[in-house]
């Protein structure tokens, strides 16, 4: 049966999750501003104004009321402009001192070549020269971060799919990125989300583990399961942070999950194999407690409600009461 929002259980769910937190099990979402969410995440009373749901207050104000259900959240937002102190103030005021952000790094270090987007301008379908930039990554990306280090779990580069003219071998993108992890700040959590399934090889998991960085193990259109990432040898390149998105189903675009669950209110297609993927990832993480971090997130385009299938992973764990 569908999880329908009325059937969620909001404080038992908190419960759970700020539990697994104080124990390195940091579960989350991707973004936070849904209004499909409302009646299972938000309170409607928050965000009215003159007997008007208010739009505005609601994108404003509702991080706070997020955070008290999730510990943590995947910040996208990040990945399209480098974020400033003033942003970062904004999101630390709304959370306790508890919470953990994870940000998505900013593009200008992770595109090879721009896409022809309209975002992009005049730069679209040119080379970047900052891909792979170390030092502005730590300028621009660090800099503002740095009198936040403490609320911040994760910094994850995110690869888009590289074609044949970016990389045309594995290795090379792997040659690549060792240079640049080499010449990255130490003392920052940092993980690798890949799109490019035949990038997952040990020369890569290696690679990532000699740095102390994490794969992220994803769920994308043409990404294996994250279940059967996590069986391939080395795939576990950080002993003590792991790190998990469930973004799509394999084998659906984008744009098809959008269309077909939105506005995001209820799950609307269960993924049993993904569920199974998220209840894992807890019960190694808990094997490990003391050791070993693990940060999960669910995006709504997985099963159309990202808090239901958290919520059906936690049942999953068969964790003790």
């Amino acid at each position: 049966m569908p999880l329908l929002p009325s059937s969620f259980d909001r404080d038992r769910t908190a419960a759970r999750l700020a539990d697994l937190a104080r124990q390195g099990v940091w579960i989350g979402t991707s973004s936070w501003k849904y209004p499909g969410w409302r009646g299972q995440i938000y309170d409607d009373a928050r965000y009215t104004w003159r007997g008007r749901f208010s739009q505005t207050r609601f994108d404003r104000t509702c991080l706070g009321e997020y955070a008290s259900t999730f510990k943590t959240v995947c910040v996208d937002a990040a990945y399209y402009k480098f974020p400033d102190v003033r942003y970062l103030e904004g999101l630390v005021s709304e959370v306790p001192a508890d919470f953990r952000f994870a940000f998505k790094v900013t593009d200008e270090i992770t595109i090879k070549r721009f896409p022809k987007l309209p975002r992009f301008g005049e730069k679209a379908g040119t080379e970047n020269a900052d891909f792979l930039n170390a030092d502005r990554f730590a300028s621009d990306f660090l800099g503002p971060c740095t009198d936040f280090r403490q609320n911040i779990g994760l910094c994850i580069f995110e690869f888009s799919r590289f074609f044949p003219s970016d990389f045309s071998r594995g290795r090379d993108f792997v040659a690549a990125l060792d240079t640049f992890l080499g010449a990255l700040p130490a003392g920052w959590p940092y993980g690798v989300e890949i799109r490019n399934r035949n990038f997952l090889h040990p020369e890569y998991f290696a690679t990532l583990a000699r740095h102390g960085v994490t794969h992220v193990f994803n769920n994308w259109d043409a990404m294996p399961d994250i279940g059967d990432q996590l069986d391939l040898p080395g795939s576990v390149c950080n002993p003590r942070l792991v790190a998990a998105r469930f973004l799509l189903k394999s084998g659906r675009r984008y744009q098809d999950a959008v269309d077909r669950f939105g506005p995001y209110d209820r799950v609307q297609e269960e993924n049993p194999s993904g569920r199974a993927a998220g209840a894992r990832l807890i019960r190694e993480t808990l094997a490990q407690s003391g050791t070993r971090q693990a940060f999960v997130y669910v995006n709504n385009r997985f099963e159309g409600n990202a808090p239901g299938t958290i919520a059906a992973m936690l049942e999953a764990a068969e964790l003790p009461a």
